[in-house]
């Protein structure tokens, strides 16, 4: 059976004893789901698979979902490349905290990241607990966060004249290649979302995807949404 050991920090653990690339059996599975409801990051060192492990790995926690805006690798339809070149100038690619595809009516349960180079300095994925970040509100802004509806949206990131946008001179050279949204994906979400795995309130919004409140006018929206992300991601969530 995988061992589950927590890092000690606000979020995330480290599995051993599971060789990802053979089948599990029900009960180590369900470990690993376990522990993800859990742990919220499980981390998986000195594993070597291939594109079939990876996906086989994935589906142990719900079904594996296409992508609309990353060209698949060739003998995959749902493995992407998040490269970038070591002489590269454009903006890093997804630079800011946010939840994969918070846009759709039902978003992922989780993104599986599988590192092959990673470089020796920089290039760190950081995690933020957002059941913690709850719960750490102070009572009047906990109370307002329960009645909100979050409105989120690909227009700003994927669509045209995005942030990555191919026409933007800033995105010319970049390794990755993005698909240019041929398609607006928005749906509205509660601000507060209860993990369907432990049945804990977390908070579910970030800034670059969350275009707008619910009733609120943009401007304020825009200024209680920056003040809120701060307590999103404050070292100690």
């Amino acid at each position: 059976m995988p061992t589950i050991t927590p890092t000690g920090q606000a979020c995330g653990a480290v599995v051993t004893d599971v060789d990802l690339t053979q089948p599990l059996a029900h009960d180590a599975a369900a470990t690993l789901r376990a522990g993800l409801d859990q742990h919220h990051v499980l981390v998986f060192p000195r594993q070597s698979l291939t594109n079939a492990d990876l996906e086989r790995f994935s589906t142990y926690f719900g079904d594996l979902g296409t992508d609309p805006w990353f060209m698949p690798i060739e003998g995959s339809d749902y493995i992407a490349e998040i490269r970038r070149d070591a002489d590269e100038t454009t903006p890093l690619f997804a630079e800011g905290w946010h939840s994969d595809w918070s846009f759709l009516e039902t978003p992922p349960v989780a993104t599986c990241l599988y590192g092959i180079e990673i470089p020796p300095v920089g290039g760190d994925t950081l995690f933020a607990n957002q059941h913690l970040a709850y719960e750490r509100l102070p009572d009047d802004l906990r109370e307002r966060v329960d009645c909100l509806m979050a409105h989120h949206s690909t227009r700003r990131i994927y669509g045209k004249g995005g942030m990555y946008d191919p026409e933007n001179e800033k995105e010319r050279g970049r390794s990755m290649q993005i698909v240019q949204d041929q398609e607006t994906f928005e749906y509205d979400h509660p601000l507060v979302r209860v993990h369907e795995g432990n049945g804990r309130p977390a908070l579910f919004c970030t800034l670059g995807y969350v275009q707008g409140i619910v009733g609120m006018e943009p401007a304020e929206a825009v200024a209680f949404l920056g003040e809120l992300q701060k307590l999103q991601v404050a070292d100690e969530v």
